[in-house]
């Protein structure tokens, strides 16, 4: 298949973009099935970054033959036998912790830079026992167009071996995988190679280490295998059991065969980039696929983020919806605070003294009030302890029942941490400060209409605060009905008689007004804090669809180069 230098460029930018997507599209909450789904998300970006990026890059680079397989099936020894001397060593004691070994010819080196496939791994010359590191050993015997790689056991006991051995694999432009008569039936093995058989991989595979006796029994029985998972096209060779030089080498008939495929593969170049080819689009093509499950796993993710913020602001809402019902139906106006407002307003008298003449009662209530400061005072401190008892209470319950329906759920579970479930510590103080700042903007409303009334300086001086005790206990029910409405009623006719009944009605209601919005304004801190828990998760809201136009963009560039033949053709004769 013929491919254009500008289509090349056109799905590497494709794959670029998908990159960037995959990256955005975090997955933080604990949702069902949500740790697959994370590790399948970074393989694909480590698939994009080890191997699509890179090669698409450099479709040209030699051919990368991965050799892996099952713990103690020779790979290390096929690998040197097959270069002819040692490169890579073999490990007397498992797991083998050492860095991979690539082998390619020396006029190739420039093909295996840092910039190239693998740039997580470090390139060195020497051989070393660090995992993140690669090996590069330059060898004449390696046809050019052609390199080898020495993988980690696949069913490694050591975490990192088995990672890295699927990172590497997945880089690979060809498997050799390698297996033995004691090991070929082992699951591991076969979860890679149906892995490499969805993507398309070209796969070989070697029966190593098998007794000459043994031999074709297990080797037709591998072939039945592999026909029933989707590799009956894939070689299959065998090595048999057999003495191992100083060296480290088999004998070299034994690797014959694979070593002349190899070298067929490599000289002819129509051959080595249609395995390219195959193995890339492939990987292109599961890459873009699996997108739209990471997508799908993104919307789930918002979805599960909307109903835990939901459950929030339902808490929160009901309960300051009965805080501003409380905080006025006259809830507040009992226990301490009756108690001390029926000491203000004595049982009667001052109700009596109000059938009086209005020139006498400014006298009597400057008199009543300018006798009493500690009694308003004792009301307001108790209005004040009441309202944040009031607060507390509620805000105490939002955080108890959103706790409970956020622990109901594993999203929500995993979010919360201590202390989330009481009310926020400072509460208490913001509480005090707001009911303080409410009762001095009554008693400056009251201060304000009396000056307005041009009341004498004498009243004004000693009957505010009285009056505006008064006031607001008629905020405090200013929605009441029964005892605490008839509780409240010498307030109004007191206050009626002052200022005059419309002026009175418009102070109720503005500092009902007040009051609510000041309550309100108490919560929001503490329904904040579980906004800040998911505002903290750093959960795009656009992250599906934008995966989802680089997934397509992807599948448009590949049907643009399976096309690339035809195209070209026309091209040619139409410039």
């Amino acid at each position: 298949m013929s491919v254009s230098r500008d289509q090349n460029t056109r799905m590497l930018t494709a794959l670029v973009q998908l990159r960037g997507a995959l990256q955005a599209a975090r997955l933080p909450l604990e949702l069902p099935g949500v740790v697959e789904l994370r590790a399948a998300r970074q393989q694909m970006i480590d698939q994009l970054e080890d191997y699509a990026i890179p090669r698409q890059m450099s479709v040209d680079a030699p051919l990368l033959v991965v050799v892996g397989g099952s713990t103690g099936a020779g790979k290390s020894t096929l690998v040197n036998s097959l270069v002819g001397r040692r490169v890579t060593a073999s490990g007397l004691l498992r797991p083998t912790t050492r860095s991979p070994v690539l082998v390619h010819h020396p006029d190739e080196a420039h093909w295996f830079g840092q910039d190239r496939l693998l740039p997580d791994l470090v390139r060195v010359q020497h051989s070393t026992d660090d995992p993140h590191s690669l090996q590069l050993v330059a060898a004449d015997t390696v046809p050019a167009g052609l390199a080898v790689l020495d993988a980690p056991d696949v069913d490694s006991v050591e975490e990192h071996n088995r990672v890295l051995a699927g990172q590497l694999l997945a880089a690979a432009d060809l498997w050799l995988f390698v297996t033995s008569a004691a090991r070929y039936s082992d699951q591991v093995p076969w979860q890679h190679l149906k892995q490499a058989a969805e993507r398309s991989t070209a796969v070989a595979l070697v029966l190593d280490r098998t007794p000459a006796d043994a031999v074709q029994t297990v080797a037709a029985h591998l072939a039945r295998m592999m026909a029933s998972r989707g590799l009956k096209d894939s070689p299959l060779f065998t090595v048999n059991e057999a003495p191992v030089s100083e060296d480290g080498l088999l004998p070299p008939a034994e690797v014959a065969d694979i070593r002349a495929w190899l070298v067929a593969l490599a000289a002819d170049t129509d051959a080595r980039e249609g395995v390219v080819r195959r193995t890339l689009d492939g990987s292109v093509r599961t890459l873009a696929r699996q997108s739209h499950t990471i997508a799908d796993a993104v919307e789930a993710q918002l979805g599960a983020a909307d109903e835990l913020r939901a459950a929030a602001d339902a808490a929160y809402d009901d309960a300051s919806a009965s805080l501003a019902a409380e905080a006025t139906d006259g809830t507040l106006l009992r226990g301490e605070v009756l108690a001390r407002w029926q000491d203000l307003v004595g049982t009667g008298e001052l109700l009596r003294s109000l059938d009086q003449r209005v020139g006498r009662l400014r006298d009597r209530v400057v008199n009543a009030v300018k006798g009493t400061p500690q009694a308003a005072d004792r009301v307001a401190h108790a209005i004040e302890a009441g309202a944040e008892s009031l607060v507390l209470d509620h805000a105490e319950s939002a955080a108890e029942r959103v706790h409970a329906e956020w622990a109901g759920s594993d999203a929500g579970r995993a979010l919360l941490a201590p202390g989330l479930e009481r009310a926020t510590e400072d509460l208490r103080r913001r509480a005090e400060a707001e009911i303080r700042g409410w009762q001095q903007e009554v008693v400056e409303l009251v201060r304000s209409e009396a000056s307005e009334k041009r009341a004498s300086a004498t009243f004004l001086a000693y009957g505010a605060q009285g009056l505006g005790t008064a006031l607001m206990v008629l905020a405090l029910t200013s929605s009441a009905e029964g005892r605490a409405a008839e509780a409240a009623r010498p307030g109004r006719t007191l206050l009626d008689a002052v200022l005059g009944a419309e002026a009175v009605a418009d102070l109720v209601e503005r500092a009902a007004a007040s009051l609510d919005r000041r309550m309100a304004g108490l919560l929001v801190e503490d329904r904040r804090r579980f906004h800040g828990v998911l505002a903290g998760l750093d959960l795009p809201t656009d992250s599906a669809e934008p995966l989802r136009a680089a997934s397509r963009r992807v599948d448009d560039r590949r049907f643009e180069q399976a096309r690339g033949g035809a195209d070209t053709a026309i091209h040619d004769v139409n410039p």
